[in-house]
């Protein structure tokens, strides 16, 4: 697709305006002075990510003699700096399988006119399940999609044949979405390939997740692009394209890549995506005119291939996920699509290449890289051999959290029934005739039944049988649970007030429930006023449908991968312990305790106590980790995600402050001494911060349906005093709830 002249035109200008600048970039960098080009609060989040990201970790120890768990120390700072400079070039191995994998996700697209003849090329790559991202010069309406093509594995093989590709037909019905100002455009893909080209479906080709952190590069590094130029079979241009300078909106990296590759993901070298390429900067006359490569005037009718392109520019991604998330106007569907960007975790990035471990992935199609979090565990060295346990299951790898020590007693996993279909695209609401059918997934326990009765619950509340929250019963639980405490509660210290409640609260835990978030809590308790399920931190929300079903799978893969590793390996209730720890990091729940469980040992009652859980997709719990609240005084100046803020051992969510904090202080009341028994945890001082937040953000509708829910002894006991009477919040001592 030949790129339009005004593209070009405001490519040029935006060059020539950023002369000086990035002539001073290279002075400095051409004196080795790397980490003084770019500001030192990016430098160092830079380094802080590359600290902390996986395949970093992976790479940099594979080819040097770093310590598995990187730091950022004056060695790993020098390295870093050699490595951008380029007077290191020294890369493990795992580098290009990475690379490899990334790349099924990139496609060809066939443009074609009404008449189904092909006009044009361009370049997509997948960032979700079912959409796909390229320019708005490339796809720019509706109609234009509707007649193109997205062609994957279209590249050369081993001994120069070209591997069989698979095309898909785009739907833009279902959605569309472009911006020709950032020059992008989504669209969704057909989940099926067309006639007569395979029977890959499209998630197998995995896809790259979309990351608006900062952190993933800075001036002075070398870029990646996986490109198909002028139509070509695929391509990758290796670390000869380096950023020279970085705009609002854009990227300027001077390489090599071709016309045709606009709609190129741009990554660094842990393949993450930074940019999307979108059009090149060509060598000028005095005249302003465009020269060819050898030094002629250009003209269109020669093709941009003649061009001597001397710079490129690409898109930042973190502005095109800002503008995707601006976007209101979105239907039912849209919605949950564009959802699926941010909350779809992609497969795990596995080479096709590794032996034993992985022989079993050998003629499976590479795919995609987890959602790698800045705040991921350095020490992850497992993506190599623990990928095999998943196959082509699209979940994400999330780093597991640091400090967590394994449950002492571990039952062995029941047999499990046959796999059911996979659950793919569920409709947010789904009707009678396309539901969550519980008998193929389902036995007979009390969690199984609980989630039936819920569901139930759930099916006379949509057809208007019963109502969400009944306030006046409500009010009435209440008062009779508190009868022999609120008429002498004024009369009482504070101190003496925190242990009365304390006794109440242990008292009336009529139920101690398993950790089993399908089960326990998406299905009625965390259910919002709108029947949806919603993201504490990031507000993204979902059916309950689309949740259970996903945690049941996971509850599946969990229960079948532990027991293969039982009968193969013989373990020890000790190593049994220590691999479901390692499996539910590595297929996560869409669930947060507020209080982490590294904080009391992942031990019973609080692991399953449900006033401390909360839906949440694996990214934004993963991104917290086991931090501890905080309130940042720079919190709306700063960069964040949707998940919040995280600095250090400090994390401040963007939503459900109110929530997280009530559910906190519950957590002291009915275990006191079980926080701050380290000093990761929580401090005296941040008492306040709580307590503020629960000030600022009063209870709403949704924690009293929540806390009427389980306070039920068939389901827990228990009531939140917090949300009852938050007017007590300022009379009781909750520091007594604090260890040490």
């Amino acid at each position: 697709m030949a790129i339009p002249q005004h593209v070009i035109q405001d490519t040029v200008e935006r060059y020539q305006q950023r002369a000086k600048i990035r002539s001073s970039n290279l002075r400095k960098l051409d004196k080795g002075k790397l980490l003084e080009v770019d500001t030192a609060e990016r430098v160092g989040r830079r380094l802080e990510r590359l600290a902390r990201n996986p395949i970093a970790a992976n790479v940099l120890t594979e080819a040097t003699n770093l310590p598995t768990a990187i730091i950022p120390n004056d060695e790993f700072r020098q390295l870093v700096q050699e490595r951008i400079l380029g007077q290191n070039d020294l890369m493990g191995i795992a580098y290009l399988e990475y690379g490899l994998a990334a790349s099924h996700s990139v496609c060809r697209i066939l443009l074609r006119d009404r008449r189904q003849n092909i006009i044009g090329y361009g370049t997509g790559f997948m960032v979700s399940p079912r959409l796909m991202m390229t320019n708005n010069h490339v796809i720019e309406k509706p109609q234009t999609a509707a007649l193109s093509l997205a062609e994957f594995n279209y590249q050369m093989g081993m001994g120069g044949a070209t591997v069989p590709s698979v095309t898909y037909s785009l739907n833009p019905e279902d959605f569309f979405l472009t911006s020709a100002s950032l020059d992008y455009t989504l669209v969704t893909v057909n989940p099926s390939p067309s006639a007569g080209s395979g029977h890959s479906t499209i998630e197998q080709f995995g896809w790259n997740r979309l990351i608006e952190d900062q952190g993933k590069v800075i001036l002075g590094e070398y870029v990646n692009i996986i490109q198909h130029p002028g139509g070509e079979p695929k391509q990758l241009a290796l670390r000869e394209n380096r950023l020279v300078d970085l705009l609002d909106d854009f990227l300027h990296y001077q390489t090599d890549t071709a016309p045709g590759s606009s709609g190129s993901p741009v990554f660094n070298d842990q393949w993450e995506v930074l940019g999307l390429h979108h059009s090149g900067v060509p060598r000028l006359d005095d005249n302003g005119n465009p020269l060819t490569v050898d030094g002629q005037l250009w003209t269109p009718s020669m093709g941009d291939d003649r061009i001597d392109w001397i710079a490129n520019e690409g898109v930042r991604i973190s502005r095109i996920v800002q503008h995707i998330k601006q976007q209101q106007s979105l239907n039912q569907v849209q919605r949950q699509l564009r959802s699926q960007l941010f909350d779809g975790t992609p497969p795990p990035r596995v080479s096709p290449y590794r032996s034993s471990a992985l022989d079993t992935l050998s003629t499976a199609p590479a795919v995609a890289l987890p959602n790698l979090d800045p705040h991921g565990v350095a020490t992850w060295t497992i993506p190599l051999h623990v990928g095999v346990s998943l196959g082509n299951v699209p979940q994400s790898i999330a780093p597991p959290a640091p400090n967590t020590t394994p449950t002492a007693e571990v039952p062995l996993p029941p047999a499990l029934p046959p796999s059911p279909p996979a659950f793919d695209d569920a409709p947010s609401e789904p009707d009678s005739s396309d539901g969550l059918n519980l008998d193929d997934w389902l036995g007979d326990d009390d969690s199984d039944a609980d989630l039936r009765q819920d569901f139930e619950l759930l099916e006379q509340l949509r057809r208007g049988e019963i109502v969400y929250y009944d306030e006046a019963a409500d009010l009435s639980d209440r008062d009779d649970y508190y009868r022999d405490i609120a008429p002498q509660f004024a009369c009482l210290s504070p101190a003496e007030r925190f242990h009365q409640l304390n006794q109440l609260l242990e008292q009336t835990h009529a139920r101690v429930l398993g950790y089993r978030p399908s089960a326990h809590l998406y299905p009625w308790v965390d259910l919002q006023p709108n029947l949806k399920l919603r993201s504490i931190y990031s507000q993204l929300e979902f059916s309950p449908e689309q949740i259970i079903q996903e945690s049941l799978r996971m509850e599946r893969l969990r229960a079948e991968r532990l027991r293969e590793k039982i009968v193969k390996e013989g373990l020890t209730d000790e190593q049994i312990a220590t691999e479901i720890e390692l499996l539910e990091s590595l297929l996560p729940y869409n669930c947060e305790h507020v209080v982490p469980q590294s904080w009391y040992n992942r031990g019973q009652p609080m692991r399953g106590d449900l006033h401390h859980l909360f839906t949440c997709e694996s990214r934004c719990n993963s991104f917290r980790g086991n931090q501890p609240y905080f309130d940042f005084p720079d919190y709306g100046e700063t960069i964040r995600t949707d998940c919040g803020k995280a600095v250090g051992r400090l994390f401040e969510p963007e939503s459900g402050k109110g929530e997280a904090a009530r559910a906190t202080l519950y957590f002291l009341l009915r275990y006191p001494g079980d926080i701050n028994n380290t000093s990761q945890e929580y401090k005296a001082e941040s008492l306040e911060v709580l307590l503020n937040w629960h000030r600022r953000f009063p209870v709403t509708e949704y924690e009293r349906h929540r806390n009427g829910a389980i306070a039920r002894p068939s389901r827990q006991g228990t009531r939140n005093p917090l949300i009852d009477f938050p007017d007590w919040a300022d009379q009781i001592e909750f520091a007594l709830g604090l260890g040490r």
